[in-house]
């Protein structure tokens, strides 16, 4: 296993594939670095070096009781790419990884950095609030933290089998195996992690973070998202990024990665190629 030790003692467990100009992925919620899997093998095979980390909690790296919080996210990221000596690196987020990848530039700025992509992500803000309208209620979330103590085997079950790939949609062809990697992936991650990544991802407003993004940044979301709706995010995200560039996928869920992954595989590669 390939592994750093972060300032405060926490083992980030890291994948590294391929070799050439680095991309570096950012993982969702309650995943680890293996939902990447299509997107690294494909980027790896056509010339780029892929890393992927488990976020502090989840997956294979520990599960530290304090710093599931976005800032720590983003330091602990901002480690990994100082510590492997990354230089004219790519970042893509996804989900909550979205929301790691803006801090990381809001607080660590793009010296190292040649571009950065945002799927499905969070960012901006997704709690409503009365300057975020169009936002989620925060009874939303609680119904996820609720779900999390009450049952979180049987909850990561619910959202794979239902909204996040859209097999609750009619003629949805989603596989057991995918649904089954959601589930074995957020059973790795440590409850508490989890739990607390819940108020990071949903309540942290990336805004002032995006507004500091000054390579070229791609932005990607399905406009049947159910679980990080197009409009309080990828629509408001490209207005705060300047000269962002945006893809918005027909039909497409929450996880496109996986649902969508040649067409994102195809438009990733012309990305980073541009």
């Amino acid at each position: 296993m390939n592994t750093i030790t972060t300032k405060d003692g926490t083992l980030i467990n890291y994948k590294d594939w391929g070799t050439g100009t680095p991309v570096v992925f950012s993982h969702g919620w309650p995943l680890s670095a293996d939902s990447w899997e299509a997107q690294m093998l494909f980027l790896a095979s056509n010339g780029y070096r892929c890393i992927a980390h488990d976020r502090r909690g989840h997956g294979r790296s520990s599960q530290p009781w304090t710093g599931n919080d976005m800032d720590t996210y983003a330091d602990d990221l901002s480690e990994l790419i100082e510590k492997l000596d990354l230089k004219g690196a790519t970042l893509i987020g996804f989900s909550a990884g979205g929301g790691e990848v803006a801090r990381n530039i809001g607080r660590h700025g793009t010296k190292r950095l040649a571009k950065a992509a945002l799927i499905s992500a969070v960012p901006p803000l997704m709690l409503k609030t009365s300057a975020n309208p169009g936002g989620l209620p925060i009874e939303e979330f609680d119904k996820i933290r609720l779900g999390s103590i009450a049952d979180r085997s049987q909850l990561y079950k619910d959202i794979a089998n239902g909204p996040f790939f859209g097999a609750n949609r009619p003629g949805a062809k989603v596989s057991q195996g995918v649904i089954d990697s959601f589930w074995l992936q957020g059973m790795q991650a440590g409850h508490k992690n989890t739990f607390d990544c819940i108020k990071a991802f949903s309540e942290t407003d990336f805004t002032e973070d995006l507004k500091k993004f000054d390579v070229p940044t791609l932005i990607v979301h399905g406009d049947d998202d159910q679980i990080v709706p197009i409009g309080a995010a990828a629509l408001r995200s490209s207005k705060l990024v300047k000269n962002a560039i945006l893809k918005i996928y027909a039909g497409a869920p929450h996880g496109l990665a996986e649902t969508h992954k040649d067409k994102l595989n195809a438009d990733l590669l012309a990305f980073l190629k541009s």
